[in-house]
């Protein structure tokens, strides 16, 4: 065989391979997806153990010798072999990494936990008890703790974290990016509560039917760019979006018919997700590659639709008289100006996914701080209410009343997604970053006037989407915007917005 022919062979064999993978999590998605939004609670027991034999099975087929055998030869020859492969030789590099310094015995016990521990948040959320979801918490910390090891730890165990959800991030620059963010936040949050003018935000908690949100959502999904035909809606306790294939990406979201911003900003949130990965190239549909590069890319597109656009004058202007008519007669008297202030009302709150758009940025730095005290300083998890209700009593001045509005809020940890929370602010300072470079080609206001946004998520495809894991989230960053992380953009945006809406000089 040719040395030619025999990296055009082993190049089939090892994509083929990729897509069998690439099945399994497909699956196992699907059975992640049905868990939290409709399983009943007798059959969670059952599908653990089925979670536990796909993500055993995963981890089997991305260590297995044959794999890992074509895997070595292709790096080898990694300049001769077509892009696709190449992107491919990088993605699983980093994925055999990871599962193969790990047990496997570990490694499956660990997903049939994390299944469980889903199951015993749901149950704690319920009674508002943190001490049902405690025992099941440290043995999911227990096992990181154990995984950092097998891996290596960088600058510090946190670290070795951050780094799976936002290749390069570290604490040093998190600390000090934050700590940018957290002084301008805390400092404009004083100039709003001290502004003569004060805005109503009690004006927008009128009825707004179920029925009637689901069908305002799904008008301003269309206008966004959501395609339904590969995409569907469901209810769930903690919204989320979840990928199947780029021909079923499915959003969640949770209703309140008194808090129409539960739903519908939830989905516009969740619907920016969903944009992103129905619209990667289609050459890595079926791969390991048809996904966000990292959590803090991929919240930038949630967050630039939800945040940047969203809650925008431009937005409510071209769709308030649709929300007016959905909502009827609930909102007949409150005039444009009045919805678009109280709308963006800032005021310290409790819960990370009702919060406005100013205080946002604190609930990402108090969860940041936390997780990164319980790996780099081992900090007690039955000190975590306490230390939670501290933060926020430091922070945002307010503290929970009980479990359910404090440590049980999200589900994040139930899945061991230590590290995933920066993700969220880095993706709010990114998003407000693309604004900036978007504006130099594109009129954001002309363009939502028109009640077509296509313009802007064709922007996002061609800067953002497209490339799915074959481009680094630096190398996106950079590429679209000319520059690495900036928290000026964020700052500014967030300065200019309530200047606006609380008529500051």
């Amino acid at each position: 065989m040719s040395r030619v022919t025999e990296i055009k062979t082993v190049s089939i064999n090892f994509t083929k391979q990729c897509q069998t993978i690439k099945s399994y999590e497909e699956a196992l998605a699907l059975v992640y997806w049905d868990m939290r939004t409709g399983i009943p609670p007798k059959g969670t027991q059952q599908r653990s153990e089925v979670v536990g034999l796909l993500s055993a099975e995963i981890f089997r087929l991305s260590t297995a010798p044959e794999f890992m055998k074509n895997l070595t030869f292709l790096k080898t020859v990694q300049d001769e072999v077509e892009p696709l492969v190449q992107a491919l030789i990088i993605e699983m590099s980093k994925k055999a990494a990871l599962f193969e310094a790990i047990p496997a015995d570990e490694y499956a016990a660990y997903a049939v936990l994390q299944s469980k521990a889903e199951a015993a948040w749901s149950e704690a959320r319920d009674q508002s008890d943190y001490k049902i979801f405690q025992p099941h918490l440290e043995e999911i910390i227990a096992y990181k703790k154990k995984f950092i090891g097998y891996w290596g730890e960088k600058a510090t165990s946190y670290d070795t974290l951050l780094d799976q959800f936002e290749p390069g991030m570290t604490v040093a620059i998190l600390d000090e990016v934050f700590a940018e963010v957290r002084e301008a936040v805390i400092a404009l949050l004083k100039q709003t509560q001290a502004a003569p003018h004060q805005p109503k935000s009690n004006l927008l908690e009128r009825s707004f039917a179920k029925d009637k949100q689901i069908a305002f959502s799904r008008e301003i999904l269309t206008k966004m760019g959501f395609d339904f035909e590969a995409g569907r809606i469901d209810d769930t306790i903690h919204p989320f979006a979840i990928t199947m294939n780029q021909g079923d990406v499915r959003i969640t979201t949770r209703y309140d018919e008194m808090n129409f911003k539960m739903a519908v900003l939830g989905l516009i949130h969740e619907g920016g997700h969903a944009i992103y990965e129905q619209n990667i190239a289609p050459e890595y549909d079926g791969t390991p590659l048809s996904e966000g590069v990292s959590m803090g890319i991929h919240e930038s597109q949630s967050l630039f639709y939800e945040i940047i656009l969203g809650s925008s004058r431009a937005f409510w202007e071209d769709n308030y008289t649709r929300f007016q008519h959905y909502a009827a007669p609930s909102f007949d008297d409150v005039s444009f100006e009045s919805f678009y202030e109280a709308l963006n009302v800032t005021e310290p709150s409790l819960v990370r996914i009702e919060a406005d758009i100013l205080t946002y940025a604190l609930h990402i730095i108090i969860r940041y701080e936390i997780e990164k005290a319980i790996f780099n300083d081992d900090l007690d998890v039955k000190e975590l209410p306490t230390v939670w209700k501290a933060k926020y009593k430091e922070y945002l001045g307010i503290e929970p009343k009980n479990d359910l509005e404090g440590i049980l809020q999200d589900i994040h940890w139930a899945g061991g997604d230590f590290g995933y929370f920066p993700s969220y602010l880095l993706g709010l300072l990114n998003a407000a970053q693309l604004e900036v470079a978007m504006r130099q080609t594109i009129d954001i206001e002309a363009t939502v006037a028109t009640g077509d946004y296509t313009v802007i998520k064709n922007w996002l495809t061609e800067n953002v989407h497209q490339f799915g894991k074959a481009k680094e989230p630096l190398a996106i960053m950079v590429d679209a915007t000319g520059e690495k992380l900036n928290p000026k953009y964020l700052i500014d945006f967030l300065t200019k917005r309530y200047k606006d809406v609380y008529k500051l000089k």
